[in-house]
C-alpha cells in the first residue's frame, strides 16, 4: 500500500487529532479569488474534511475529489449534501466537466505528481480563476523548549539517522511558486501564517499515529517509540509544543 492511502484506514483518529487551519488562510482565498456563494470550488484530497467546511462556509459549491473510500464516505456523513459533492477517486483521473472558480488543496497536493498536477489543475480551472495550495508545516524542533527536547530524544533513539524538524520558511516557498508559474498562472503569491499548539501526551500520541511514516512502522517499534514518548513527556509535565507554519500558494489562471 502507498503512502498516501494509508490515511484511509483510520478516518475517525485522523478526522480528531489532524488540525484545521487558521481563519486568516481562508479569508486570504477568499480576497484573492473574489469567491462567495454560487462559487464552483473543487478540493484535492479533502481527507475528512479539515479545509472543506471553511469553503463551504463561504458559500461555495464544492466538489471534494477523495482517494479513500472511507475517508470518502465520512466526509459524505460529516457535511450536508446541498453544498458538496463527494468525487471517490485520484484527482488526476478526475473530468470535471464545468471549469472551477476555486481549486484547492490542504496539506495534501504534495502526493500529486509534479509538474503534471499543476498542469491538471491550470486546465480545470476557469480563465481568471484562482488554484490555493497550503500545508501545515509542524515542528516540535526548538532547542529552547524542553518539550522539543523530549520529543527529538524519542525520535533519535528510533530513528537515528534522519535530520531534526527544522521550521518553514519563505525561501522553501519558492519551488512551489515557480512550479505554479511555469505551468502558465499568473499573480503568483505566497504567504505564511504562524501558530503554536498545545497538545497533552495522549493527544500528541493520537497526532503522529495519523501520520504515514509513523503508521507504516512495524507495529512492535511503533509501540515501543509511543511508550517512550510518554515516558518522555510525563516527565516535564505531559505536553508538547508545536510551531506551526502554514504556507500558502494563490495563483491566477490567465483570462485569455
Amino acid at each position: 500500500m502507498a503512502l498516501r492511502e494509508i490515511f484511509n484506514r483510520d478516518e475517525e483518529n485522523y478526522d480528531r487529532y489532524r488540525p484545521g487551519y487558521p481563519a486568516e488562510v481562508f479569508e486570504t482565498i477568499r480576497a484573492y479569488a473574489g469567491v462567495g456563494p454560487g462559487s464552483r470550488a473543487v478540493e484535492i484530497g479533502p481527507g475528512t474534511g479539515q479545509a472543506t467546511g471553511p469553503v463551504l462556509d463561504l458559500g461555495c459549491q464544492v466538489t471534494a475529489v477523495e482517494l479513500g473510500d472511507r475517508l470518502a464516505a465520512f466526509l459524505r456523513q460529516k457535511y450536508p449534501a446541498e453544498r458538496l459533492c463527494v468525487v471517490r477517486g485520484d484527482f488526476m483521473d478526475w473530468q470535471g466537466e464545468v471549469p472551477a472558480d476555486l481549486i484547492y488543496s490542504a496539506t495534501a497536493f504534495h502526493w500529486l505528481p509534479a509538474p503534471e498536477s499543476y498542469r491538471k489543475v491550470f486546465a480545470a480551472l476557469r480563465p481568471g480563476g484562482t488554484a490555493a495550495i497550503f500545508r501545515n508545516h509542524p515542528c516540535p524542533g526548538r532547542p529552547e523548549d524542553e518539550s522539543n527536547q523530549a520529543n527529538e530524544r524519542v525520535y533519535r533513539k528510533y530513528r537515528p539517522g534522519e535530520p531534526g524538524p527544522v521550521e518553514f520558511s519563505e525561501v522553501d516557498c519558492e519551488p512551489t511558486v515557480r512550479a505554479l508559474r511555469e505551468a502558465g498562472f499568473e499573480r503568483v503569491e505566497s504567504h505564511l501564517f504562524h501558530r503554536v499548539r498545545r497538545l497533552k501526551t495522549a493527544e500528541y500520541l493520537g497526532l503522529i499515529g495519523t501520520y504515514s511514516d509513523h503508521r507504516a512502522m512495524p507495529k512492535e517499534w511503533r509501540a515501543a517509540f509511543e511508550a517512550d514518548m510518554a515516558r518522555e513527556l510525563d516527565a516535564i509535565g505531559g505536553e508538547i509544543r508545536i510551531y506551526d507554519t502554514i504556507d500558502l500558494y494563490l495563483a491566477r489562471r490567465p483570462e485569455i
